[in-house]
């Protein structure tokens, strides 16, 4: 996709600058483009409206119309998320969401390009092409990005006009999804990376409460380290609370000042 057509336009409203910092380099290649988007992006959730912003941007330079975008991303153990161009995709992803059925989930979920020419003809999703008959848009092309480590998603545009996605913007837009593919995939390694950071940097702190406490109870009782942890665990099963907790208030009962177990970050 050319960026030429872009340069003559006004900035749309709510475009981030990361977009049209990205955009403004005709010297990159889109590929680069969308690395300087994972790279300014503060998490993955970021990232996505990023690439929705950027996607809807560089479809509408193809042409006279104007093309909104979503993505919608599905991971392991998280649930659905995604984001948009604009208030109206946004909305258009989390409506698709709510009644688990339409063309960007059925894209997401079967790894295949789905295309509604008309929303007024089509009737495999009737609710969900109500929803859009409602908020004026007569065509969708969703687009899958094959990730890996049971991620997925689809990129979305949505266009006020019928039959606006011919088979050659259906294949320029299969092309770009190529590439809009490893940024994504890099984002979500990211994301996944700081997951893991944060999740040892939580664990870290619940083990330290608990063998703060486990102390206590040491000292209290009289015995080793063993029993008083499974004095620790006895206490967390009969009161049906986490171990942490329990040891949170235990320690808590030893103080007035609540517990705050602190790491460098």
């Amino acid at each position: 996709m050319s960026t030429d057509a872009y340069e003559t336009e006004a900035k749309p409203q709510g475009r981030s600058d990361q977009v049209d910092s990205a955009m403004r380099d005709a010297d990159m290649t889109v590929a680069e483009q969308l690395q300087d988007l994972v790279l300014d992006s503060a998490d993955v959730t970021d990232f996505l409206g990023e690439l929705s912003q950027y996607s809807a941007a560089l479809a509408s330079a193809e042409g006279t119309r104007s093309i909104e975008c979503a993505v919608t991303l599905r991971r392991r153990r998280k649930s659905i998320t995604g984001s948009g161009s604009s208030p109206r995709a946004r909305t258009l992803n989390d409506i698709q969401a709510e009644l688990g059925a339409g063309p960007c989930l059925t894209a997401l979920e079967e790894g295949r390009t789905v295309l509604i020419a008309d929303t007024g003809q089509d009737g495999r999703w009737p609710d969900y092409e109500q929803a859009l008959a409602r908020q004026d848009i007569r065509s969708v092309l969703a687009v899958p990005l094959l990730l890996e480590q049971g991620a997925a998603a689809s990129i979305n545009f949505f266009s006020p006009a019928p039959n606006i996605f011919t088979d050659g913007i259906v294949h320029a837009a299969e092309l770009y999804a190529a590439q809009a593919r490893k940024a994504l995939l890099l984002a979500v390694r990211i994301g996944s990376q700081q997951d893991l950071a944060q999740d040892l940097h939580k664990a870290m702190k619940s083990r330290t409460v608990i063998d703060l406490a486990v102390g206590v109870i040491m000292g209290q009782q009289r015995c080793e380290q063993q029993q008083a942890f499974e004095i620790l665990a006895r206490a967390s099963s009969n009161r049906n609370k986490k171990l942490r907790d329990v040891a949170v208030e235990l320690l808590s009962n030893l103080t007035s000042t609540a517990i705050d177990t602190k790491f460098d970050d």
